[in-house]
């Protein structure tokens, strides 16, 4: 996905957020490294190569923000960090959930997309009244590459 300068401004307005220096990179240490899933402190070391007066405290702030306003995600992978990735339904029309598949072995986390549980996020609210508004779904085994070792 590549994804400009523009977009991120766009996407910014429309949350009601000043535009800022620290937001757009944040966001675009994001959308550049697509499928990965980054620590504040992962964040703040790409980010610090062209911006070395940056520093740790304005990364937290800001992903706290964007989080807060939905422009970015935040997964927990069981490893002692929070982890980010830019929204996918901020950036893509249609993209409603994207799971994760967790290699025991190596740590790899392998995105996968996949909507099978909107009949049971439908079932749910037709039998309980219960509105899901969003659900996080991580798989836990062993990834092809392992298994082939």
């Amino acid at each position: 996905m590549s994804i400009n300068q523009e977009t991120f401004k766009t996407l910014l307005k429309e949350k009601g957020l000043k535009i800022t220096q620290q937001r757009l990179i944040v966001l675009e240490v994001l959308a550049s490294q697509k499928d990965k899933h980054l620590s504040a402190e992962d964040i703040y070391e790409l980010v610090r190569e062209d911006y070395p007066d940056i520093g740790l405290a304005t990364i937290y702030r800001t992903v706290q923000l964007l989080y807060e306003m939905k422009l970015v995600d935040r997964i927990s992978l069981d490893d002692g960090y929070t982890r980010y990735e830019i929204a996918q339904t901020s950036l893509e029309e249609g993209v409603h959930h994207h799971h994760h598949l967790i290699c025991k072995e190596c740590g790899k986390v392998t995105p996968f997309k996949d909507d099978r549980l909107d009949s049971l996020e439908d079932f749910i609210e037709e039998e309980t009244g219960f509105h899901v508004l969003d659900h996080e779904l991580k798989f836990y085994g062993v990834c092809k590459e392992c298994r082939s070792k």
